[in-house]
This record gives C-alpha cells, structure tokens and sequence, in this order.
C-alpha cells in the first residue's frame, strides 16, 4: 500500500510542479471556501446563543438583533461563493492544460520512436492511451485544490471542537479518522483490479480500431458475425471487470459515507452528557455540529482523491511505458545539401530483418548515380520493398551503411533525410483533409507549383471534376477517391517537394497502365531534380528505367539494362512474363 500511494503522491506532485500557478489560484480559492466554512461555524453558534436563544426564552426583542445576523451570513456567503468560483476556474486551468500536455507529450514522442517499436504496438491501444488514459492520469487534479483545502479545514475544525470540549473533539478525531483509513485502504484494495481495467480499455480499443480499419474485408467475405463475436468477447471482459471494480468502490465507499452520520450521532450524544455538566453551552454543541455536518461531503472527498490519485498512478503507468521509451531514432547533425540535383545512392554491405525474424536483405551493395531512374525487379517476398524503406531511413540495417552523396544517413540532422528524400509507397494514404492540403501537407507551395505537381502526376483531370477541384476534401484515408486517384496524389505530393531522391514503391500499381506510361515519361523527361528508384512489375515501366536492380532472396543478384538482364537472367524473364497481361 505505501508504495502505490508514494508513487500516486510522486505522480501528482510532477503534475502541480507543471503548472504551479492554477494549483496555487485553485487552493487559495479553496481556502477561501473552506475557512468560510469554519468562520460560518462560529457565527452560528453565536448567533445561537446570543439571538435565538435570548429571544425564544428570553422573549427580548429581535428586530435589533437579527438584521445584523443576516447581514454577517450573507457577508460569509458572498465571500463563500467568490472562494468557490475561483477555485474551480483554477482547478480546471490545471486539469485541462496537465491534460494537453500529457497528449501533446504522448504525441511528440511516439513520433520520435523507431519503427520497430510501432510495429510492436497496437494502434488501437495507443490511441486509449492517449486519450482514455491521459484524461484519468490528470482526472485526480479537479477536486485536489479543494481536497488540499479541505486538509486545513479538517485541522483547523479539529482544533476548534477540541477547543470546544476535549471530548467532542476526540469524537470528531475517531470519525474523520475512520473515513480517511477505510478509503486509504479501499483505493489500496483495488488498484491491481483498476490497473487491468485500464489495460483492457485499451484491448476493446485495438480490436474495434481493427475492425473499423478492415470493415471492407470483413463485408468483403462475410465475417461480421466472427468480429461481432471477437469484439463481444473483449467489451464482455471489459464490462465484467469493471462491474469487479465498482462493486467493491462503492461497497467501501458506502460504509465511508455511513461513518460521518453515525459521528453526528455521537456528538449529539456526548454533547448532551456535556451540556448537563455544565461543561459547555448548547451554541458550543451546535457549532461543533454545523462544522463536522459540512465536513461530512469534504471528508470524503479526501478519499475520493486519494482512489484517484491510485487510478492515476495506474494510467501514468501505461503513459509512462510510452514516455519513457528509449527507442528512439539517432541523429547526427549533418545538414541537408540543399543542391538542386539528384543525389548519388550507395549501399555497402547492407543486411537488413525485422525484429524476431530471419534477415530479409543481406550484404546488398549498390550504387546509383546522381539524376539515374534504377527500377528495383524481383519476385514477390525477394526484399524489394524493404531495400528502398532503407533508402528513405524508415528502418536503419542491422549491418553496414546507406549514404547520398557518401554521407551516411544516420548522420544526418532530424529532418535532414526527409527533405531530400520521399517515398511513395504502395498503400497511400491520404488525410481527411482537401486535395490541396494533402499534396502541401503542412508547408508552403504557390499555386503553380501545386499544380505542375498534380500535372505531372496525372491528376489534374480528375481533381478538376471533383466537386470542389483542389478545395475538396477526400475523406478518411481517401474513402471518396479510387485507389489509383489516390495513389496520383500521393505522388502529386513528393514531386511538389522535388526531392533529390524519390523513391516509388509500387506507387502506380492501382493505375491503369497508359496512365503510369504517361507519368514515368513524365517524370523522366520533367525538369526534377531528383535520381529516381522505382519498384516496378510492368515491362512498359521497367524499360522507361535506365538501369534495373534485380533482387532474390535478399540478395542483389544482377544489375544492368532491361535488354541485358532479358537476355542473361531467367529468373527477370520469368518476372516479365509473369506480368506480361498485367
């Protein structure tokens, strides 16, 4: 238990330290409130004994008496209220900014990791993460303020019914006692159970996410009722441990709640035993009274904060095992070129596997010349499209070196690789955004230069007939478009960039043969500056290339002409004629 609580406490005490000024204005609100609180308890006693007493018993005259009565409460009230709204202004400035910086901070960073480690993810859980997760990570910030203020008060109140009578405060000492040990202990109890809960929101997420993703593949083959039932079973697990969770929290919560009546009853009791003694006055008892009745909602709230500050703790933690990874992508400081021409490619003895897998490359070597268009040929599963992923550091080889122009590409500075170098790849996937915003994607381009990217992209005739042209937005991942329009934009976006190396996975494989005729012609008599290596099946496109790299197993196992490797290598021929109709 004392170490879910030291780390829950470390955990919000990196949260105040973020934003020190809102938990400062939210707590000096709060002690506004709360010492109205305890000022109103010694105004009603006295108002007890020095108003309504004399006048009920005493028959004196009211008029006198209660107008300045009135006047005090409203006063406390007025200052109560001002205590209230600056303390949730404050309390939700914290909150909501702690909030932000938690996804900001998520997001930066997950960008900054490696693709090994996001292929090791689940996008699904990832997106729970970053918003299921980050909003109860910072939940506990709302009421800590007016926790945090209730804190003094309860000191405060316990030395003033002590005051009071030794025995009434020692009555008030057993309750607010009991409370806060029953939740201390409760949130204890149930932190394992609300860490799996946690864990299993991100489950139902990953497998709704991936059946939203692949909604056309489960239409296309009829298995609704097989992702109906595999989502049932993770949102059944999800319901049955959260029922676990909330069953046994307000089990605990309830016998919290039934301790501050019973200490009423028990003020009353000893009160009374004391007033007959002559001890103390009924306006005493009655301000003891008031004080513990309206600390009977702020008691609990320190041990609401204290089950959120454990649930917290259980969120951070999986924040955390995003946050704190150290799987990062290195970079050196090697500045961009800048020049205006395409960049000389080499590879020396590059080996290259997934994680947990057999190599997939090993010891390629090769070397393109700056301004060359190389279309990389193999079978299918031969290592093509992971070898041009290196050319664009999306990976890095496990063993020897990538460079442009002799410059190693881990050298470079962030950033550095990919403003000389795109890459198309084959699945292109276009933001809900306009056409226009997808090909820009953030930096600035004229409106001539747009459109020459989308001329030589072949896809100015049909953006034309869209029903806004370039101002049309295409939906999620492109849903209005067809895979080749898609695919034309996704190109229209590297060539506005001109890179010094673009890079085309398959990127025409979704269009229709004359088109992708056109648009290497194109790019090859076009006035890019870029060396172009393309991974291409269709003759047509494959002799538009200067040269061919012709992959196997892994392997570079010939490299020359079209007419050369025609001529000298079987397992090119065969290729050909495999997509001779295609």
């Amino acid at each position: 238990m004392g170490t879910v609580l030291r780390q829950g406490s470390a955990h919000v005490g990196r949260l105040i330290r973020g934003h020190p000024i809102a938990f400062t204005i939210a707590v000096f609100g709060s002690t506004m409130f709360v010492s109205a609180i305890a000022i109103a308890a010694v105004v009603i006693g006295n108002i007890t004994d020095d108003v309504i007493i004399p006048v009920l018993d005493g028959g004196e005259p009211y008029a006198d008496r209660l107008r300045p009565a009135v006047l005090l409460i409203a006063a406390i009230a007025l200052y109560k209220a001002v205590g209230i709204i600056i303390r949730r202004v404050g309390a939700s400035w914290l909150q909501i900014r702690s909030q932000m910086d938690f996804v900001s901070r998520l997001i930066h960073h997950q960008y900054k990791l490696s693709m090994p480690w996001h292929h090791g993810e689940d996008t699904g859980d990832l997106l729970a993460i970053t918003d299921n997760d980050a909003g109860q990570a910072t939940f506990v910030l709302g009421p800590l303020p007016y926790a945090t203020g209730v804190s003094l008060l309860l000191v405060g109140a316990l030395v003033l019914v002590t005051s009071i009578d030794v025995w009434l405060g020692l009555v008030a000492l057993v309750s607010f006692g009991l409370v806060v040990t029953t939740d201390v202990g409760s949130a204890w109890f149930i932190f394992g159970g609300f860490e799996k809960l946690q864990r299993m929101v991100g489950d139902v997420s990953a497998v709704a996410h991936e059946s939203f993703d692949g909604a056309l593949t489960v239409k296309a083959i009829g298995a609704e009722d097989l992702e109906v039932e595999r989502f049932s079973k993770v949102s059944n697990a999800l319901r049955d441990q959260r029922t676990w969770v909330s069953v046994r929290a307000e089990s605990f919560r309830t016998v919290s709640e039934i301790i501050p009546t019973l200490g009423l009853v028990a003020v009353i009791v000893v009160g009374g035993y004391r007033i007959q003694a002559g001890a103390i006055t009924p306006g005493e008892v009655v301000t003891a009274l008031y004080l513990m009745s309206l600390l009977s909602f702020p008691i609990r709230l320190i041990g609401f904060v204290t089950w959120e500050t454990t649930f917290a703790l259980a969120s951070w933690r999986r924040i955390a095992r995003i946050v704190e990874a150290d799987d990062l992508i290195h970079h050196g400081e090697m500045d961009p070129s800048g020049q205006a021409t395409g960049t000389e490619v080499s590879g020396e003895n590059v080996t290259f596997s997934y994680p947990g897998r057999d190599p997939v490359l090993s010891d390629l070597g090769f070397h393109i010349e700056p301004g060359e268009t190389v279309a990389v040929v193999g079978p299918t599963a031969s290592g093509k499209s992971t070898m041009v992923s290196l050319l664009a550091r999306l990976w890095d080889p496990d063993r020897g070196t990538i460079q442009l122009d002799g410059r190693d590409l881990r050298d470079f500075a962030a950033r550095g690789v990919s403003s000389e170098v795109t890459i198309v790849p084959q699945e292109s996937f276009l933001f809900n955004l306009s056409v226009r915003e997808n090909i820009t994607l953030g930096q600035h381009f004229s409106e001539d230069e747009i459109r020459a990217a989308a001329d030589l992209a072949q896809a100015t005739p049909f953006i034309l007939e869209l029903p806004h042209g370039f101002d049309t937005v295409v939906g999620e991942q492109g849903a209005t478009l067809s895979g080749g329009q898609a695919q034309r934009i996704a190109l229209a976006r590297s060539i506005v960039r001109k890179p010094r190396l673009l890079i085309l996975d398959d990127a025409t494989s979704a269009i229709d043969p004359s088109v992708e005729t056109a648009i290497l012609t194109g790019l090859r008599n076009a006035e890019l500056p870029s060396t172009v290596v393309m991974v291409a099946y269709r003759q047509a496109s494959i002799t538009l290339a200067d040269r061919v790299i012709l992959v196997d197993d892994g392997r570079i196992i010939a490299t020359g002409t079209h007419a050369h490797l025609l001529a000298t290598q079987p397992v090119y021929s065969d290729i050909l004629t495999a997509y001779a109709d295609v």
